[in-house]
């Protein structure tokens, strides 16, 4: 008896206990700045040292240097952009001033030159201590050499283009300084750095020249010298060779002309290879400034830019004098919008040409009919694939693309001969240059041109399996799932189809073999190769292969290596987490990745094991004080007969004894996304979801599949049948349901409060309410009209607004707007790229009119996705007290009870209750 009356009095204690532990706090609006995330990581080639930044969502982030030998850290408050030299030694990194100090500096209005300027650190071997330096513009370190750093000071408080630059041998410790500095590289092998001067206006001892920096000599030869514009400088792989393009002329000059310099070691300067006297150049052409100039691998061929020489500038024109309009011609290849905001692309636009240093020859490679060329084998190669899309470019306007044409071009005479007229897709041109590929979106299969014999292959005819995009559900042909890589001497070319991987024999010679032996079907897993070496051109024989894996049933991620040459699928790790962000250590077997799921923040792991890996970060601990949440899937029958899934999202205090308010998000197809971390920030225009969570909301986001010509309905049959499918669970309340969705999840949520009163609450951001009106609409943030879209893209229409009119009335909300129940907020904003803000003024003006509840929020200035996070941290405000009000009972706040008149604007926000007398 005495036994068991202890028992009961433990037993009382422990739910005594269990029972006063604080219920944890919900999230609000005050926790974003502080939530942190993973930035920069890079790792040393011997994988001794790793360094990642920690950044929180506004304020100072932190850079970690950790030894995995010693397992010793190194933390540096507001280190940025870390690199890790290439012996191994040293880790150089800018340290980006204190953000209170530069928000002050805004506050003030402080002059660029004024504003508080980034400083550099380095930490040497052995040390516990970084050394730190001035203010600098920018640093440099060999991206295949050692022992040299080179950055650019800043000039306190002066408005300048040039600076000092120090130039540090680290293995001695010791440093030069070059005065008036604007520009400088270092070449691959550390040996050479090219240095751009600029006269000092205050100095006449200064002038404008160009310097070849020795490094191991310490000192400098002079390649160029005299008033010029030095752009464009570049080294060859040895260091050796050097080229440069410069203008003797004036910036006040009416016209400028460039020209092409070389040099090679032995001679005192640099000379004039290329100018507009060049009899390669169509006429009236010379060399670009805004050319890239690069030396072959081998260093045996110097390619450059050219462009139709600008006109002189006229100096009659008198702007208040002259009209300001743009004519729009029905002849014109692109609509004025594109042309306009394409202009600055445009005027820098520059055809490649080359030089060969060996017999001093330059040919023209590109030119206005064949304006496009990517040369093999990193230039080495003879072979290059030029194409272009000219007396193509109207079509873009329907399309969304253009039809190719494409020509293999010999390198050593610039000659073209035809490989395919109209492609509907892009070529590329193999490692090697001994192919030409390309997928082709009629036949759905991959093709190959032998550059050596001119003869075209289907080299996928073979594979019993589609090649082509098989869920794509929009009114295009398919496209397909891409290329992975290739193997060395272009032996192979490595292509995905939905679940594996071929390698395809792109003589057609050999039958493809399966690399992933066909499980990735077998069990509906996604492989898709990793790249892993920065420098990779292809892939070497008996190379082991790491394969990102997706199983798109379960929604597992992992990984699973396998070899190159034949299928050795061996898994290394699988489960309920999102593994990304994989790196490797050059010279030896170290691993870093990322590691998350909904509960769990994403947090860096290494090791030489991947599944045994140690956790080197353990970021946001606060999300233990917090009412977090869980995700599942959830599944059912859509109202088309067909399955339907999505993600269910639940607090972690869920009580299935409890009703809970419904939100739910929607775009397409979400449900991949289930082991991904959510972190509380204010949104740019989606759901917020891991907030609403917390809060006590059930949070659903099904998965949609489209039917041609029928989006709206399409989107009814998944979206309603989900919200009813979880309504037959008691714990989720009917009564209470609200949507939420942004561009084309805007337009589902208006769409489907005209086919529906079963929902309480709808926030549609940048919806499209008039299919007729948009149709023919521009997306101002590329120009192009949105044509395509309905008839070819993500709108399913297929066809033209005159083919089916009836289509898009039926599709567009606003005509069946006098069904609407549903109360709405809609953002629209006045800068938007993407979709007119004009549909939201139709949607909310509409249904003004029809004395529908609805409100509208136009962020002055702001993009299709909230840009300024001061607008971000608004609307998640507003949202919030939209759905708490319309879903949970809360008061209203004064921009909905009211409004925020325009005199207003600025000083109250209306985010507070109505005040009544």
């Amino acid at each position: 008896m005495k036994k068991m009356m202890v028992t009961a009095v433990l037993c009382g204690f422990s739910l005594l206990s269990f029972a006063q532990q604080p219920a944890k706090k919900p999230l609000d609006q005050s926790v974003y700045d502080g939530w942190q995330s993973i930035g920069t990581k890079v790792i040393s080639n011997n994988g001794q040292l790793v360094a990642y930044t920690i950044t929180p969502q506004e304020g100072d982030a932190t850079l970690v240097i950790y030894d995995t030998k010693s397992k010793k850290q190194l933390s540096v408050p507001r280190g940025n952009a870390p690199v890790i030299t290439e012996d191994n030694k040293f880790v150089v990194f800018a340290i980006k001033p204190p953000f209170a100090s530069v928000r002050q500096a805004k506050i003030k209005k402080k002059k660029p030159a004024e504003m508080p300027k980034d400083s550099l650190g380095i930490l040497y071997p052995g040390a516990d201590t970084v050394y730190k330096t001035g203010l600098i513009r920018s640093f440099k370190t060999p991206e295949k050499g050692s022992g040299v750093l080179a950055y650019l000071l800043e000039k306190k408080q002066v408005d300048t283009t040039s600076g000092n630059l120090v130039i540090v041998s680290l293995n001695k410790q010791q440093q030069d300084t070059v005065k008036n500095v604007q520009d400088y590289i270092i070449s691959k092998t550390g040996n050479y750095l090219l240095i751009e001067l600029v006269a000092d206006k205050k100095d006449s001892t200064t002038h404008d020249a160009l310097l070849r920096w020795d490094v191991a000599a310490r000192k400098a030869d002079t390649l160029s010298r005299g008033a010029g514009n030095r752009t464009q400088l570049a080294f060859d792989e040895s260091g050796k060779q050097a080229a440069w393009v410069n203008t003797r002329d004036s910036a006040k000059a009416l016209q400028q002309f460039y020209e092409l310099y070389y040099y090679t070691a032995g001679q005192d300067t640099g000379s004039i290879v290329a100018d507009k006297m060049s009899k390669a150049f169509p006429a009236g052409w010379s060399v670009s400034q805004h050319g890239k100039v690069w030396f072959s691998r081998n260093g045996e061929r110097l390619f450059f830019g050219t462009a139709p020489i600008p006109p002189a500038k006229d100096t009659n024109i008198v702007d208040f004098e002259v009209a300001k309009v743009d004519v729009w011609n029905y002849l014109d290849d692109y609509l004025q919008p594109m042309q306009l905001k394409n202009l600055d692309k445009d005027l820098q636009k520059n055809f490649l040409a080359v030089y060969f240093p060996g017999n001093k020859k330059v040919l023209q490679l590109a030119d206005k009919d064949v304006d496009n060329v990517s040369v093999a084998d990193e230039g080495n190669s003879d072979y290059a694939i030029a194409y272009t899309d000219k007396d193509q470019r109207v079509a873009v306007q329907w399309t969304g693309g253009t039809l190719k044409t494409s020509y293999l071009l010999r390198v050593t005479d610039a000659s073209r001969k035809l490989i395919m007229k109209d492609l509907d897709s892009t070529s590329y041109i193999s490692p090697d240059g001994k192919y030409v590929i390309w997928y082709d979106l009629h036949q759905k299969h991959y093709f190959t041109y032998e550059t050596a014999t001119g003869i075209t292959r289907n080299i996928t005819s073979g594979i019993a399996v589609p090649m082509y995009d098989e869920e794509d559900d929009q009114p295009e042909l398919p496209g397909s799932y891409g290329i992975a890589a290739w193997l060395e001497h272009d032996a192979a070319v490595y292509i995905y189809d939905r679940y594996d991987i071929w390698k395809v024999d792109p003589s057609g010679k050999q039958a493809p073999v399966m690399i992933t032996g066909g499980m990735g079907r077998q069990q509906h897993v996604v492989f898709r190769y990793i790249k892993l070496a920065k420098d990779e051109r292809f892939l070497k024989a008996g190379q082991e292969l790491v394969l990102q894996a997706y199983n798109d049933s379960t929604k597992e991620n992992g990984y699973y290596t396998t070899e190159s040459t034949k299928s050795k699928l061996k898994l290394v790790v699988m489960g309920g987490f999102n593994y990304t962000k994989l790196v490797k250590a050059a010279a030896a077997n170290y691993y870093l990745y990322s590691k998350e799921n909904y509960q769990q923040s994403p947090d860096i792991y290494g090791g030489s094991d991947i599944p045994r890996a140690v956790q080197l970060t353990h970021l946001n601990p606060q999300q233990a004080q917090y009412n977090w949440g869980t995700a599942t899937l959830f599944k059912w029958t859509a109202y088309n007969g067909q399955p339907a899934e999505g993600i269910l999202y639940k607090p972690e205090d869920f009580d299935s004894t409890k009703s809970y308010p419904v939100l739910m998000y929607f775009y397409e197809k979400l449900s991949e996304q289930l082991y991904w971390y959510i972190p509380p920030a204010p949104t740019p225009s989606r759901l917020n979801i891991s907030y609403f969570v917390s809060r006590g909301y059930l949070v659903l986001v099904p998965d949609i599949h489209y039917e041609r010509g029928h989006p709206g309905k399409s989107a009814y049959d998944y979206v309603v049948s989900g919200a009813r499918a979880l309504a037959a669970h008691p714990w989720a309340d009917s009564t209470k349901m609200g949507i939420q969705g942004q561009s084309w999840g805007g337009y589902q949520v208006s769409y489907l409060i005209t086919a529906t009163q079963l929902f309480s609450a709808a926030w549609a951001g940048a919806p499209v309410a008039n299919m007729t009106s948009a149709y023919g609409g521009i997306r101002w943030e590329s120009g192009m009209n949105r044509q395509f879209q309905y008839e070819r893209s993500q709108s399913r229409i297929g066809a033209t607004l005159w083919e089916q009119p009836a289509l898009y009335i039926e599709n567009s909300p606003l005509f069946h707007l006098p069904n609407v129940t549903t109360p709405l907020a809609i953002m629209a904003n006045d800068a938007d790229g993407a979709v007119p803000w004009y549909q939201g003024i139709e949607l909310f003006t509409a249904m003004r009119r029809l004395g529908k509840r609805v409100w509208m929020l136009n962020y002055n200035n702001e993009a299709h996705n909230l840009i300024q996070r001061q607008n971000r941290k608004d609307i998640s405000r507003r949202e919030q007290q939209f759905f708490d009000h319309f879903l949970k009972g809360a008061p209203a706040p004064e921009w909905l009870s009211r409004g925020v008149p325009a005199v207003d604007k600025g000083r109250n926000w209306g985010w507070d209750q109505e005040q009544t007398n």
